[in-house]
């Protein structure tokens, strides 16, 4: 891994996601392979992030009435294959030797769809059919570009599959685009204080709520793979049961991803147990910090864009 091609990486993500969106709209990316009426259940299989971005995928179908569930690929549980069943196993290089190894067990079994950003690999050589991610390598060696487009991808697919489930994710791309390269062209003003405030001696922690949780995982991932910082993900509603004891005995800093009904009682937690907070989209109050972005109220814009902040973090720290 390398932090000057990590951040090369992460600049070029406005003009990703702007390919990507004219790729949704103009129907280059071959969505027709899924077809709705031949799908009874969903399987989604992956590793690391893509295992984040199918999680909140997954979820997004549940709650649109699809039964659709996403799994490890490592899994020693994984259901078994069946007459109805679309598996979307999900690695940017195709070669993740976990979903491999799993989608070769849905092989002529079920609809096995690669997502990929390979066409010639391993998992896109399984698949009946080949969903391309458009994300382009990653210099860096860290998911982060792919992870975007990744979530990007099977958010249109989900809405395939349950119209409205995910409308408008071309535009979603395309505001995100212009969100992210926000961040960017304005780092001076908050990225000193952003990466001084989550520095502590014990880690640092990302709260986001349920349905953009991969955003937490994703977060807490780039701290962990590039400068080797503990931190961690969890849930906005479930950490005043998992997570606030620790408020009263570590340096606790966090990174809230906020839009959570659950936000005002972690805030009074955070409050009187005098933890740092800084926050990234839409400003709450009560932190030391809030980093905002154009659209920061839209779901799917919010996917796309909030992971940015922790990224260049984690660079900032990585080089230092």
């Amino acid at each position: 891994m390398d932090p000057r091609g990590f951040l090369l990486d992460v600049e070029r993500v406005p003009d990703t996601l702007a390919g990507l969106a004219d790729a949704l709209e103009d129907g280059r990316l071959p969505l027709d392979a899924v077809r709705p009426e031949k799908v009874e259940q969903v399987l989604l299989l992956a590793m690391g992030s893509s295992a984040y971005a199918a999680g909140v995928v997954a979820a997004r179908l549940r709650a649109a009435g699809v039964h659709a569930v996403a799994e490890l690929a490592s899994s020693p549980l994984l259901p078994p294959p069946a007459a109805g069943m679309l598996v979307l196993a999900v690695s940017a290089g195709g070669t993740s030797a976990e979903t491999v190894g799993a989608a070769a067990r849905y092989a002529g079994r079920a609809m096995l769809v690669a997502v990929t950003d390979v066409p010639g690999s391993a998992l896109a050589q399984e698949a009946d059919a080949v969903l391309p991610l458009l994300a382009g390598a990653q210099v860096g060696g860290v998911a982060c570009g792919s992870y975007r487009h990744t979530l990007a991808v099977l958010l249109a697919v989900a809405d395939r599959l349950a119209p409205g489930c995910a409308p408008g994710i071309p535009a979603a791309c395309r505001t995100a685009a212009g969100s992210t390269a926000a961040l960017l062209a304005g780092r001076d003003g908050w990225l000193p204080a952003a990466a001084e405030l989550l520095a502590g001696p014990d880690g640092v922690w990302v709260v986001a709520p349920a349905d953009r949780l991969a955003s937490a995982q994703q977060s807490a991932l780039m701290m962990r793979e590039g400068p080797r910082v503990p931190a961690h993900a969890c849930e906005t509603g479930d950490w005043s049961h998992v997570d606030v004891y620790l408020t009263a005995t570590l340096d606790y800093r966090m990174l809230l991803l906020p839009g959570s009904a659950w936000d005002g009682e972690l805030l009074g937690w955070t409050a009187q147990r005098h933890s740092t907070v800084v926050s990234v989209g839409a400003a709450v109050g009560g932190g030391q910090l809030d980093v905002g972005f154009p659209m920061a109220l839209d779901r799917d814009v919010a996917l796309l864009t909030e992971t940015t902040v922790s990224e260049l973090v984690a660079h900032r720290w990585w080089v230092s």
